[in-house]
């Protein structure tokens, strides 16, 4: 089930340092967003990336492409 309101999660890989982005994958099936916010100020703002976007921006991580 789909709710309105975002279900925010850090990776498993994050190490708690507080460098970490947060995501809300649950509102990808009823508005087709993937928001990101920082994971240090949970009251703020959040981007709205499109599910087409997010899914080349981590496949571009996971293949070493972006440099980081």
């Amino acid at each position: 089930m789909t709710t309105e309101h975002p279900q925010w999660f850090k990776s498993s890989h994050s190490n708690n340092d507080g460098n970490c982005v947060e995501v809300a994958t649950n509102l990808v099936a009823r508005r087709g967003v993937v928001p990101v916010r920082d994971s240090k100020v949970s009251d703020g703002p959040a981007l709205s990336v499109s599910a087409s976007a997010f899914a080349s921006f981590t496949a571009g991580v996971k293949a070493g492409q972006l440099g980081i």
